[in-house]
């Protein structure tokens, strides 16, 4: 017990690795596990039931509530605190996974997306809120590139964990893994203390959201470059499992293992580095970088190629997630970070979801129409680099003033 105290007081006595942001770290990597492991099985998954022509719905629907939860989730985070908000997402995740094997028909798992998406409409936006009120200011950079990493590693273990699964086991089996690792997440929750100062009890009136409470103007920039650089997310979720089996690899989730590992590498070093050089310079080096891995993807003509282009795509979300979070939190007011953080939601969300809709639309199962998709998706990311470049020098202030 000596020991233990010992550890606690070394945890507490660091302003970022501190045992409460540690309890966060890894509430998010079970929830980041527990609903990316069914991603890479869903498809075949709802073809089995009959509605292979709606697999472009499998991460629309999924962002799309996560997107309209977003203005809630960040008043109700700035209102009655961060806690309740994020145990609100892993719940979701836990119910959702008991339900799936009960609801077996297409329109059944259809609506089970859409209520899903409801927990990455609420526990990442309050997470976001929590990290800005436990870490000082000029380390939010690195704090939340190490919790991306707590992120990605649940991105990266759940889809393999998923398939390993699935090839020894059930759909219900992987059904109800998901849904426990929610309830592990949920457990941490409760043992966190809440950060959020004058908070107020919840009355159905919080559940009002005006125009004000739907976006902070101060997020816009910051939204804007996520909206255009997710898009291509929400085309390789879609695309890349038919991607590289055309290529010859039949492990669906080895591209995501890859892009999440190499992600890892970098987000510290990147979030650290955004400290002191500042966002936007951070920014515009993960734009290039993303360009750079969607030109190789669409070219790609071998396992190999696959697999660069995967590590290339990872490089480049690793500098710009962090980034991207730091940015937003640095010109939000402190009693409204959950909003901020909320605007930045949305736009991913809409991002991912858009991107899903448009390469499922186009995409009808001809394999040779996957380069144009990533050809065009380069092309808007190109867009965001040229906002950047337009409107943000590298030597801007790191912090509102």
């Amino acid at each position: 017990m000596p020991a233990f105290s010992q550890l606690k007081n070394k945890l507490n006595s660091h302003p970022i690795y501190n045992l409460q942001f540690i309890l966060l770290c890894m509430s998010s990597l079970l929830f980041s596990a527990s609903f990316n492991m069914l991603i890479p099985e869903l498809p075949a998954y709802i073809s089995s039931l009959g509605g292979a022509e709606y697999k472009g719905l499998i991460i629309a629907l999924f962002t799309l509530t996560a997107g309209i939860s977003r203005p809630f989730s960040g008043k109700l985070t700035d209102k009655i605190g961060r806690v309740p908000i994020m145990a609100i997402g892993s719940i979701v995740c836990f119910i959702c996974g008991m339900l799936y094997p009960v609801l077996t028909t297409v329109a059944g798992f259809l609506f089970l997306r859409l209520v899903h998406g409801f927990s990455t409409g609420f526990k990442p936006t309050a997470t976001a809120a929590y990290i800005a009120d436990v870490i000082p200011q000029n380390r939010w950079g690195e704090a939340l590139g190490l919790h991306g990493i707590s992120f990605s590693v649940g991105l990266a273990i759940g889809p393999a964990l998923g398939s390993t699964i699935r090839l020894y086991s059930s759909m219900n089996t992987l059904f109800f893994t998901s849904s426990f690792l929610a309830l592990l997440s949920i457990i941490i929750l409760f043992n966190m203390k809440e950060t959020l100062k004058d908070k107020v009890k919840f009355t159905p009136s919080l559940l009002k959201i005006s125009r004000s409470d739907i976006y902070a103007k101060e997020a816009i920039p910051a939204a804007i470059v996520t909206f255009l650089s997710y898009i291509a997310y929400g085309c390789i979720l879609t695309l890349i499992p038919d991607w590289s089996d055309h290529l010859g690899l039949k492990n669906k989730g080895t591209f995501f293992v890859i892009f999440t590992v190499s992600s890892l590498l970098v987000r510290f070093v990147a979030g650290k580095i955004s400290d002191t050089k500042g966002r936007v310079y951070v920014i515009k080096i993960g734009l290039v970088l993303l360009v750079v891995s969607l030109l190789i993807l669409a070219t790609a003509q071998s396992v190999v190629g696959l697999m660069v282009a995967a590590f290339m795509y990872g490089i480049s979300t690793g500098i710009l997630s962090p980034a991207l979070n730091a940015w937003t939190i640095d010109f939000s007011k402190s009693n409204e970070r959950g909003k901020a953080m909320s605007t930045m939601y949305i736009a991913l969300e809409a991002g991912i979801g858009g991107g899903a809709l448009i390469a499922g639309w186009y995409y009808q199962d001809v394999i040779t129409r996957i380069p144009t998709i990533m050809y065009v998706s380069s092309a808007i990311c190109i867009l965001a680099l040229l906002y950047m470049y337009k409107n943000y020098r590298n030597n801007q202030p790191r912090f509102k003033a």
